[in-house]
């Protein structure tokens, strides 16, 4: 990295809109780095700032931290990420973000109704599970999650007709 393409970490967090305290968090799992100058600053590349913008609309539609560093993992350290990065980046998320649809979708449709956990506490609950039979198929919201998979879209391509 040349001095003349660094940032320092107060640059990188005015220009990006990320706390200080943040980007030491990012840092610290993995997801940017920096180099330390002889006085043990932090200093970024500029490509950081693209990197950051990633970080954080992956974060706004609910990725895990891990599933964002596993993905910035595979991009070049030595150049700005671009579209083509992006879309591919996107791409590989596609999947789990129709999950955490469907999840979400499921819980707004039923949030007034009960959440499956068979406790029957509600004089209007859905489940009707009487000797909490739906306790035989494993701990949690069974009835939940077996909607869900009834719920999930069908896949379409290659996959689907497999």
């Amino acid at each position: 990295m040349s001095m003349a393409m660094e940032l320092s970490v107060g640059q990188v967090a005015e220009r990006s809109g990320v706390a200080v305290s943040a980007l030491h968090f990012y840092e610290a799992k993995g997801l940017i780095h920096s180099v330390r100058t002889g006085g043990n600053q932090r200093r970024y590349s500029r490509d950081t700032l693209r990197r950051i913008a990633v970080i954080r609309v992956a974060q706004r539609v609910g990725m895990p931290l891990a599933t964002i560093r596993e993905a910035l993992d595979t991009l070049p350290d030595s150049r700005v990420p671009n579209r083509a990065d992006w879309s591919r980046l996107s791409a590989a998320w596609k999947d789990e973000l129709e999950q955490r649809i469907a999840h979400l979708s499921l819980m707004r449709d039923t949030l007034d109704q009960c959440i499956g956990c068979g406790c029957l506490s509600l004089d209007r609950c859905r489940l009707a599970n009487p000797d909490d039979a739906w306790g035989e198929a494993g701990s949690g919201a069974q009835r939940w999650a077996a909607a869900l998979k009834e719920s999930r879209p069908k896949r379409r391509g290659k996959k689907a007709q497999e």
